[in-house]
């Protein structure tokens, strides 16, 4: 059973449901809870469809990537074809881990335990000595056709690669359309990968970096000194799975050009419940944040950074780029680490209060993870 269906939880919840303009945020165990997050790995994250990676950290074929998906171990490879799919990451004899880090598998995929192998798109290959001591035996009534990797739904849109292991989240298309409208006219042939960030594990619950990446609130606040966007030039999306922020300036009010200087431009600011990132920096900027989380308190996060004109930066604007970017998240990190210590006290058990106006996304992020851990 579901931990929100359970009395307790349903007690915390008290609180989030009550009616009123100013909603109240999920309660602390959300956040922190061992239950909670087992419930999330158990329900949430298998239901709907991840990001997991970058397809140009795969370019080869035969190039083999580990990720997991809530508690799922699952397989990224890229065979022959340059199609990249998805498996269990399990050996269909013993149940073995396959791959444990990234690697390129060459043809096959072999089974450290007993060798058995598979073809790069799955198919069962090789059972050496299964049945018996003729290296080909095979035993009577076993047909290798019926025991390849058992596939998960996989999906590549430009660089970024999602997932879905139950097989009953919403078609692919439907699922990115709300980012791809708010897109038109971006040429995606253009853009140019910058290079990819790594944040490292943030001592914070992954929502609470969601949350934060969704509303505006906090920018003219928390950046200050790496943003110039008052946060009255800011509306908010509120499209379904799809929450976030945009804001347009005037051109001549614009000062982020690539150079690394400042995010004073015109911006969107886009999630897909229930953990896709994707920022929007006008002329000439995206990038794409994979939150991977690693327990209540704990998330792995890199930051992708593409030119979407076309354009290749030098050594020096790339490094200044980057730092730009780091220093935003650095911001960001403390903001969301001391959201997770604040759930630690007794005032936290009401979840707080949401304007209605700049947080009201946020409200709907959150009504989704209660709504996917609901029977």
């Amino acid at each position: 059973m579901s931990l929100i269906a359970t009395d307790l939880a349903n007690a915390s919840l008290e609180a989030f449901n009550a009616p009123g303009e100013i909603k109240r945020g999920l309660p602390p165990e959300a956040y922190t809870s061992e239950a909670f997050w087992a419930d999330e790995k158990a329900r949430l994250f298998p239901q709907n469809w991840v990001l997991v990676g970058f397809a140009h950290e795969m370019a080869n074929p035969g190039d083999a990537m580990p990720v997991n998906v809530g508690d799922s171990p699952v397989l990224l490879v890229r065979n022959r074809e340059n199609q990249i799919n998805a498996f269990h990451n399990v050996c269909r004899h013993r149940c073995l881990k396959l791959v444990d880090e990234p690697m390129n598998v060459g043809r096959m995929l072999k089974c450290p335990y007993h060798a058995w192998a598979y073809g790069l798109d799955g198919e069962l290959r090789t059972t050496p000595y299964f049945g018996g001591d003729d290296p080909k035996s095979i035993p009577e009534g076993f047909d290798p056709k019926e025991h390849g990797l058992t596939a998960v739904n996989c999906e590549v849109w430009y660089d970024w690669i999602f997932v879905n292991i139950s097989g009953d989240a919403q078609p692919f298309e439907d699922f990115i359309a709300p980012v791809k409208n708010r897109l038109q006219g971006m040429d995606f042939d253009q853009a140019k990968l910058v290079g990819v960030i790594d944040l490292g594990v943030v001592n914070t619950n992954w929502k609470f970096l969601m949350e934060n990446f969704i509303e505006p609130y906090h920018v003219q606040f928390v950046h200050a000194s790496t943003t110039d966007q008052p946060l009255v030039d800011h509306y908010i999306v509120d499209d379904g799975h799809c929450q976030g922020s945009a804001v347009d300036l005037d051109d001549n009010e614009e000062g982020g050009d690539g150079s690394g200087n400042t995010l004073a431009v015109s911006s969107r600011y886009l999630t897909l419940f229930p953990n896709f990132v994707f920022g929007r920096y006008f002329p000439d900027q995206m990038g794409v944040h994979l939150n991977v989380p690693l327990g209540p308190d704990k998330t792995l996060q890199r930051r992708a950074i593409y030119m979407t004109d076309g354009t290749e930066l030098d050594a020096e604007a790339t490094e200044k780029l980057k730092q730009l970017w780091v220093d935003v998240h650095i911001e960001d990190h403390e903001m969301c680490i001391r959201l997770q210590e604040g759930r630690k006290s007794t005032v936290a058990q009401t979840g707080g209060v949401l304007s209605p106006h700049w947080e009201r996304s946020v409200r709907n992020f959150q009504e989704q993870i209660v709504a996917a851990l609901s029977e």
